[in-house]
């Protein structure tokens, strides 16, 4: 028999119910939410252990991404991709409704994900896709500091105190490495692109807890090694908002890019060996390709396959989408 020719994938969400959730993500993002209560994460396209994605429309409907990779290999994910993680995916894309603060965290990078969990690391970007007057984040410290400083800070209660707090708005753009401590504050929505891995050690969660009133399980001891304690001078990463076409990343890890058009945007792939990955952050709209044309709205995630070389991006109204793919 032989195999599906492939096209561009959409996947199944798998929705998170944290307990700082909201319900933007249907209200904003048309995501299927109806019977959760709240819902603080979309997962769009993920590896996750499981957490599998499963295709939800065409020939591979029901197919699971780990399985397509494993059938398609470099088809699906490009050469290097392939040779470098297996039948592994390499990045987790989500959306997020942050309809509290989330707790205050951070990440192992690879080599301490690697040695602990067997695992990759965790570095991450946010693009704020809408934002309620007043919100903000954190990200990083506020000065330098040190392992014995933040203790002290620490256990005297006053870490807020150290953290580094920005005020936030629609379009902001933050990237994130591994070993910052951060968090995303109450009344954002976000997309989220990230390493594939959900090792996350939680330094503070407000003294809050849940419908039983147990306080989540925080990772003070884990967290100290992990952490970066540099000061960075700017957070924010700064970008022609009006531009149609704008670089945000550039990392090891992934490389980001900002669609903003009204008119037809051509994507030419063909010295890009990896898989791509579109984000429709608003618009509506067709992606027109070699192998047929698909229909996008708000909301909607895209798996372009490695094997499309060129696509192009028809709205019918002005549409904002993420293009994600990984380094060569």
């Amino acid at each position: 028999m032989s195999k599906a020719e492939l096209y561009p994938l959409k996947f199944i969400p798998i929705f998170k119910s944290p307990l700082w959730g909201g319900t933007k993500l249907g209200s904003v993002l048309n995501k299927p939410i109806t019977g959760l209560e709240i819902c603080g994460e979309s997962w769009e396209v993920s590896g996750v252990k499981n957490n599998i994605s499963i295709v939800s429309e065409g020939d591979l409907e029901s197919r699971t991404l780990v399985d397509l990779i494993d059938e398609y290999k470099a088809e699906l994910v490009g050469k290097s991709t392939y040779q470098k993680y297996g039948n592994s995916f390499p990045l987790l894309i989500k959306y997020i409704d942050a309809n509290q603060d989330l707790s205050i965290q951070v990440h192992p990078n690879d080599e301490l994900a690697a040695e602990r969990h067997d695992s990759f690391g965790k570095t991450e970007m946010w693009y704020v896709i809408a934002a309620e007057k007043g919100a903000s984040l954190i990200t990083g410290f506020n000065k330098a500091t040190s392992k014995e400083e933040y203790l002290d800070f620490f256990e005297r209660g006053h870490i807020l105190d150290l953290l580094n707090k920005e005020d936030v708005k629609a379009d902001d753009v933050y990237y994130l490495p591994a070993g910052r401590v951060h968090t995303i504050g109450k009344g954002l929505l976000i997309a989220e692109i990230q390493q594939t891995s959900d090792i996350t050690y939680r330094i503070y969660d407000f003294d809050r807890v849940d419908k039983d009133g147990n306080k989540r399980e925080l990772h003070i001891e884990s967290a100290i090694e992990a952490i970066d304690y540099n000061h960075y001078g700017d957070y924010k990463t700064r970008f022609d908002q009006t531009a149609q076409y704008s670089t945000l990343v550039k990392s090891d890890y992934f490389i980001t890019n900002r669609i903003l058009t009204e008119n037809i945007h051509s994507s030419d792939y063909t010295g890009i060996d990896s898989f791509k990955i579109l984000m429709i952050l608003d618009g509506v709209g067709k992606i027109e390709t070699s192998v047929g044309e698909y229909t996008y709205s708000t909301g909607d995630t895209y798996l372009i396959p490695a094997c499309i070389n060129s696509l192009a991006i028809i709205p019918e109204k002005e549409s904002k989408i993420l293009e994600v793919y990984l380094p060569a």
